[in-house]
């Protein structure tokens, strides 16, 4: 078994926190794998429903946020995300997963205390589900990965704010009590909250797509004439970026957190096919082009885990961490995308059935790796940096 996990800088109440996940994880959450309430399009609500129950029950539901509205620090909380997504199906019962853990950030940082109090408290109880609404349709030539191309827009009227677009690849829609909406006024970019379902609000379809943990899939929206109160406005018009920026970062590395838990389970499951298997007379372990493949997946854990607790340091210190969370999600992603194919490989013809979580964790990270940013938009926003700084330091 991959030995997790630094714990320098825990305190122990968050290791406390991150044993109880575990073991809850590991006993409970595991055999619910092969629920066949495990979608195309994720795990039905039904599912998540039950599984948040048994979290309330052993008192690890939203374990990152403490009882007097507290959250942990980040190092904290890569202890207790980690061990969270040492099942696919672990986020969703443990209330950690994206788009909610995500949003609840953001909320906690810059929401008012009425809008806290409406929407934030049943966020954190688990009680419901959330969406994410920036990402546009290619088509429309909307917001991508360049969010200024944003398409969606939003006027006043009266005391409401009246909202049209389209947006696409919306994480959990189909299903969610409350949206964060973005879209560009006057001013600059938005924020508003939602509730959900509403008319307004059309699912025009839920996308087919390579991974499959997430109620309610990505969804292909159109915003119709959506009136919002002036009051559900998250902070200030033309302030929306900033805002993003607030929860982008955070979000990025708990992305890493979780998957680097679902890798290290993957590991365990091929180490263990790898030790029992016998062929031409040993066991697989034992041949170099199988041992010394899991012998890379411990070096590629342990960057990744590395990595992970760096960028976490470097977000409880109060910086922004704009340029360290796109280092860490390239590095992790890579990583763990190297460590999901050699487990695959080792189990051979096994390791693509669904018999055990390998194939999944497998198609998640190939996710991953597009999501919160793909690869190649963190390392050109990297490269981008790099010049910025030559020229600060070159100048006359």
């Amino acid at each position: 078994m991959y030995k997790l996990m630094q714990r320098d800088g825990v305190s122990a109440r968050a290791l406390a926190i991150a044993d109880r996940v575990e073991a809850f994880v590991r006993e409970t959450v595991a055999p619910y794998e092969r629920d066949p309430r495990c979608g195309a399009h994720g795990p039905s609500d039904a599912l998540a429903d039950e599984l948040k129950d048994l979290a309330r029950k052993a008192g690890v539901i939203t374990p990152h946020i403490l009882e007097d509205g507290g959250h942990l620090t980040q190092r904290e909380t890569a202890a207790v995300l980690i061990r969270s997504g040492l099942s696919p199906l672990g986020p969703l019962a443990c209330h950690t997963c994206a788009p909610d853990e995500g949003n609840m950030f953001l909320l906690g940082k810059v929401a008012s205390p009425e809008l806290k109090n409406r929407f934030l408290t049943r966020m954190v109880d688990g009680s419901m589900r959330t969406a994410f609404f920036m990402t546009e349709p290619a088509e429309d030539g909307g917001a991508g990965s360049d969010p200024s191309m944003m398409q969606t827009t939003c006027k006043m009227d009266g005391n409401h704010w009246v909202v049209n677009g389209r947006k696409a690849f919306i994480t959990g829609a189909d299903g969610a009590g409350m949206g964060i909406i973005m879209a560009k006024s006057e001013d600059g970019a938005c924020m508003f909250l939602v509730d959900l379902p509403d008319p307004a609000v059309r699912i025009e379809r839920v996308l087919d797509t390579i991974d499959s943990s997430m109620p309610g899939g990505h969804a292909v929206i159109t915003i119709d004439n959506l009136r919002v109160p002036a009051d559900q406005m998250l902070g200030e018009s033309g302030e929306g970026f900033k805002y993003a920026q607030i929860r982008l970062a955070p979000a990025r590395l708990s992305h890493c957190m979780r998957w680097l838990g679902a890798c290290i389970r993957a590991h365990e499951i091929a180490s263990d096919y790898a030790n029992r298997r016998m062929a031409f007379g040993k066991p697989l372990i034992d041949h170099e082009g199988v041992g010394f493949m899991l012998a890379e997946n411990l070096m590629d854990l342990k960057q990744a885990e590395l990595m992970i607790y760096w960028c976490a340091d470097v977000l409880d210190s109060g910086a922004q961490g704009g340029a360290e969370s796109s280092m860490a999600k390239v590095a992790v992603s890579e990583a763990l995308m190297r460590v999901a194919d050699r487990c695959v490989q080792c189990m051979g013809g096994q390791g693509v059935t669904a018999d055990t979580i390998v194939e999944q964790v497998f198609r998640e990270i190939r996710a991953f790796r597009i999501y919160d940013g793909p690869t190649e938009v963190h390392k050109w926003s990297l490269a981008k940096k790099i010049k910025r700084d030559w020229k600060a330091e070159n100048a006359a």
